[in-house]
C-alpha cells in the first residue's frame, strides 16, 4: 500500500474537522472579533503586542510543534505499529488536542491574557492555583532536559547515510548558530529600520537554506576542537543550550521570539510540503516520471505488547503527545500567544488550527516509520535520525541530495527545539515570579537562571538504568515527560470545564471539554503511577530510590490528586459568577486605540 493512501485521507479529515468541528467550537465559546483583547487593552510593546495573525500563527505553531510530534509518533509507531499511532494521532487533535489549545488561548483571553494557573485561582481557589504552578514548573523542567539532550545528541558524531555520504552533526550545529543569529537581525531591521514582514521574509527565509547548505562546509566540532568524546561534547552542548536558553528568555519578544517563530513557522511549512511533495512523487503510479517507490513496509499493529514491556494502554497516548494532545500547549497558549491574540476570531486559526498542522507534522514523521521493515535496523536509531532519514529519503526523490535532505530535516527537527526550550524557560521564569513575588531584573534572572539550572543538574549527572548501562538522558525523561505533559493537559482541560461550568452552565461543557478531561486525566495518571510506584519496591519489600526522578513522580500525582478534589469542589459549590457568557475583566472605556500594524 503507498504512503499517499495514509497520507492524503489524513489531511482530508483534519481539513474537515477544522472546517466543521473548528466552526462549531467559535461559536460555542462565542468568539467576538470586535472585542478587545488583552493585546489592545494592555498593550505595552515588551509581552503585550498585537500582530497580525499570519505572523502570530507561524510564531506559534513553531513554539508547540517541537520534538514532540516526531520524536513521539516514531517511537509509539516502533513500538506498537503505525496504525494505532494514525488512529490516536486524528482523533486525538481533533477531539482532545485542538479542543485542548483552543479553549486555554480564549480562555486566557477572557482573562487578561494570564495563565491558566491564574484562570483556575479566580475559579477555583487559592490552593489549587499553588497546586497548578508547581505542577507546571516540574513539568517544564522534565522538558526541557528531554529536548535540550535529543538536540544536543544531533550535533555530535556523524551519520553516514546508504549512498556512502555523511551528515557531520558539527555541520548541523553550524547550521543551527547561524539559524539562531537571522532572527536577531530580522528583529533588529524589523525594529529600527522598518523592514515590512514580507520584505523580511524574502530576505531572511532563503538565508535559513544558505545556512543549512553552508553548515556542512564548515562543521563546528566540538568533539574535534575541545579533544573530548562524542558523550562529552554532547555534555557541552547541553550546557551551551541552557545557556543560551537563559538569555533568550530575557531577550525582548521582538528581538528573537517574534522574528525566530516566524521564519521557523514558514521553515516548518516547508518541511511539511517538501515532505508531502516527496511522498506524492514517490507513489507507485508516478513512479515512472519522479523515479521513486515509496510503500508501506512496517506492520500496522504489533501487538499490545512493545519489546520493552509497555503496553499499548495507556503508554500509546502519553507516548504521543505533541502530536495528538499536549499540555504544553496550554503554556504557549495563555503564556505568550494570548498577550498578542488581535482579535479574538484569531483563536481558531491560532488555537485549533495550528493543532491540527501539528497534527499533519506527525503523521509526516510516522510515515518515516511505514516505509522502513520490521526487522531494519534503522527502527533502533533515535527518533531524531528516524525522521532525518526519512525525510531525506522523500526529498530526494524530488531531486534534493541526500546530504541536503537529511541535514534540512535535523535542522527543522532543531528549529521546533529552540523555540520550546526558551519559551520554556521564559515560562518557568514567569511562574517563580508568581510564586515568589520577585519582580523587576532580580526575579527575572533568578526565575530563569532557577529554571535553566536544575535541568543542568539532570543533563550532567550520570544516567544508568537497573543495570548499570549509560541511558541518554532524553530516554529517562521521555516517557516521564510525555506522562506529566499529558496530566498538565488534563489539568488545563479541568480548570477549563470548571471555568466555563461556572460561566455557562450548559451540557456542552461536559461533552466538549468534559470528556477529554476524564480521558487525559485516566491515561495520564494511569501511564505516570505505572512509571514511578514500581521503583519504591524491592525484592525486599519498600525502598527509597536516591533517584529524584521517581519522586518528582509521586509529587506529580499527588498535585493532581488535590487539584481533582479542588475542582470537583468548585463545581459542587453554587456559588461563582454566572453571566451569559465569560466577559473580559477590564472596562471597555479604558481601552486605547488600537496601533497601526
Amino acid at each position: 500500500m503507498s504512503l499517499l493512501a495514509v497520507l492524503l485521507p489524513s489531511a482530508l479529515v483534519l481539513l474537515v474537522a477544522y472546517r466543521v468541528y473548528g466552526s462549531l467550537l467559535a461559536r460555542l465559546f462565542r468568539l467576538d472579533a470586535a472585542a478587545p483583547t488583552p493585546a489592545v487593552a494592555l498593550r505595552d510593546d515588551v509581552d503585550y503586542e498585537p500582530i497580525p495573525p499570519q505572523l502570530l500563527l507561524g510564531q506559534h505553531f513553531s513554539a508547540i510543534a517541537a520534538a514532540g510530534p516526531i520524536v513521539g509518533p516514531i517511537l509509539a509507531g516502533v513500538a506498537f505499529g503505525w496504525l494505532p499511532a494514525l488512529l490516536w494521532i486524528l482523533a486525538g487533535s481533533i477531539f482532545v488536542g485542538g479542543v485542548h489549545d483552543f479553549a486555554a488561548l480564549v480562555a486566557s483571553v477572557r482573562h487578561k491574557a494570564r495563565s491558566i494557573a491564574e484562570v483556575v485561582r479566580d475559579h477555583m481557589s487559592r490552593r489549587a492555583y499553588l497546586l497548578f504552578l508547581s505542577f507546571v514548573w516540574i513539568a517544564l523542567v522534565y522538558i526541557i532536559v528531554a529536548f535540550t539532550d535529543i538536540t544536543a545528541a544531533s550535533f555530535v558524531g556523524r551519520q553516514v547515510l546508504e549512498n556512502g555520504e555523511s551528515v557531520s552533526g558539527g555541520g548541523i550545529a553550524t547550521s543551527s548558530l547561524l539559524y539562531l543569529a537571522l532572527p536577531v537581525i530580522m528583529g533588529l531591521c524589523m525594529r529600527f529600520a522598518r523592514m515590512p514582514l514580507w520584505a523580511a521574509t524574502v530576505v531572511f527565509l532563503p538565508l535559513v537554506g544558505l545556512a543549512i547548505w553552508g553548515g556542512q562546509k564548515i562543521p563546528f566540532d566540538v568533539g574535534a576542537t575541545f579533544g573530548t568524546s562524542d558523550a562529552a561534547a554532547q555534555k557541552i552542548w547541553g550546557v551551551l543550550l541552557l545557556a543560551y536558553c537563559l538569555v533568550a528568555a530575557m531577550a525582548p519578544m521582538w528581538m528573537l521570539l517574534q522574528p525566530r517563530g516566524h521564519l521557523g513557522g514558514c521553515f516548518l511549512y516547508v518541511a511539511l510540503a517538501g515532505a508531502a511533495l516527496g511522498l506524492v512523487a514517490s507513489d507507485r503510479s508516478l513512479g515512472s516520471l519522479f523515479g521513486g517507490d515509496t510503500t508501506i513496509r512496517y506492520p500496522a499493529f504489533t501487538g499490545w505488547q512493545a519489546a520493552n514491556g509497555q503496553h499499548l494502554v495507556p503508554m500509546l497516548f502519553i507516548t504521543i503527545a505533541c502530536g495528538a494532545c499536549s499540555g504544553f500547549h496550554s503554556l504557549i497558549a495563555s503564556g505568550t500567544t494570548s498577550k498578542q491574540l488581535r482579535r479574538e476570531t484569531d483563536a481558531r486559526p491560532i488555537g485549533y488550527g495550528t493543532m491540527l498542522l501539528e497534527a499533519m507534522v506527525a503523521v509526516v514523521s510516522l510515515c518515516c516509520v511505514m516505509v522502513l521493515s520490521a526487522d531494519s535496523p534503522l527502527t533502533k536509531q533515535s527518533p531524531n535520525f528516524i525522521y532525518a532519514l526519512g525525510m531525506g529519503q522523500f526529498l530526494e526523490i524530488l531531486g534534493v541530495p541526500a546530504a541536503i535532505g537529511v541535514s534540512f530535516a535535523l535542522m527543522a527537527f532543531t528549529t521546533f527545539v529552540y523555540d520550546t526550550l526558551d519559551v520554556c524557560t521564559r515560562l518557568g521564569r514567569y511562574i517563580v515570579q508568581e510564586l515568589t513575588g520577585l519582580q523587576g531584573w532580580v526575579g527575572g534572572w533568578l526565575g530563569t537562571a532557577l529554571t535553566a539550572g536544575v535541568p543542568l543538574v539532570f543533563l550532567l549527572r550520570p544516567n544508568v538504568d537497573a543495570a548499570g548501562n549509560v541511558v541518554p538522558a532524553w530516554k529517562t525523561f521521555w516517557s516521564l515527560f510525555g506522562a506529566s505533559n499529558q496530566l498538565l493537559a488534563a489539568l488545563t482541560l479541568l480548570g477549563v470545564t470548571v471555568w466555563l461550568w461556572r460561566t455557562r452552565r450548559e451540557t456542552w461543557v461536559w461533552l466538549v471539554t468534559g470528556l477529554p478531561t476524564a480521558f487525559m486525566y485516566a491515561m495520564s495518571t494511569w501511564a505516570l503511577a505505572s512509571m514511578t510506584l514500581p521503583r519504591f519496591r524491592s525484592g525486599e519489600g519498600l525502598a527509597f530510590p536516591a533517584d529524584p526522578v521517581p519522586w518528582a513522580g509521586v509529587v506529580l500525582l499527588v498535585l493532581a490528586a488535590v487539584m481533582l478534589v479542588e475542582a470537583i469542589r468548585a463545581i459542587a459549590d453554587g456559588a461563582g459568577p454566572r453571566p451569559s457568557s465569560p466577559r473580559r475583566a477590564w472596562p471597555t472605556s479604558s481601552v486605547p486605540a488600537p496601533r497601526p500594524g
